[in-house]
């Protein structure tokens, strides 16, 4: 369990503001280093056979201007950055890559999302906490070359639900770090923790 919280360390969480297409957005980013080169990295993001290895199955025309679907998840379409439609909701996810000194390569994942009532429940932790899942799974397949276990048994697994409790509570440091008053950034850490990996102890 520890290995797991050391990689939640590794990634820096911040949380701002943009003026989207359809009024204001939330933008939640995600930054990490790798110890592979950039076009290793980008490969990984990119090429349909080596995603489903570290993230999800994933489906549809990945070149520019076409339409892709994750299993069970978001779709969207492919630009310059991708859009993420899951719900109803379109959001822009960007991922830009730099090198660093020692050959490795730095990771920053945007997701802007819209100002509604999906993130007055949940914070920046709603999609936050998925893309440090996500960002484990590159982690770990970038650091093997084997293909992460299944996704949902990591989920319900105790290491897999300590692992999202962790993950909300940090997005809710992040979120009360950029002005948001402390007490409700903590309540929507705790609620996007009881979404992820809800306690079954807990009586509702």
């Amino acid at each position: 369990m520890n290995d797991l919280i050391a990689e939640l360390e590794r990634v820096r969480r911040a949380v701002g503001s943009a003026t989207a297409g359809d009024g204001p957005a939330h933008v939640v980013e995600l930054r990490r280093v790798y110890s592979a080169p950039v076009p290793d990295v980008w490969d990984v993001c990119t090429n349909p056979e080596r995603i489903p290895r570290w993230f999800l199955p994933i489906g549809g025309d990945l070149r520019l201007g076409g339409r892709f679907q994750l299993e069970g998840n978001a779709g969207g379409e492919r630009r310059l950055a991708v859009t993420w439609e899951s719900g109803g909701d379109v959001s822009l996810v960007t991922v830009d890559l730099a090198p660093t000194g020692d050959g490795g390569t730095e990771l920053c994942l945007r997701h802007a999302v819209g100002d509604n009532d999906h993130w007055a429940t949940y914070g920046p932790g709603a999609v936050g906490v998925g893309w440090d899942l996500a960002l484990l799974g590159l982690a770990l397949y970038l650091r093997t070359g084997a293909s992460v276990d299944d996704p949902q048994a990591f989920g319900s697994s105790p290491e897999g639900q300590a692992f999202m409790r962790r993950s909300a509570a940090d997005w809710g440091a992040a979120h009360a770090a950029a002005g948001t008053p402390a007490a409700t950034a903590n309540e929507a850490a705790a609620r996007t923790s009881a979404a992820y990996a809800p306690d079954p102890e807990r009586v509702v």
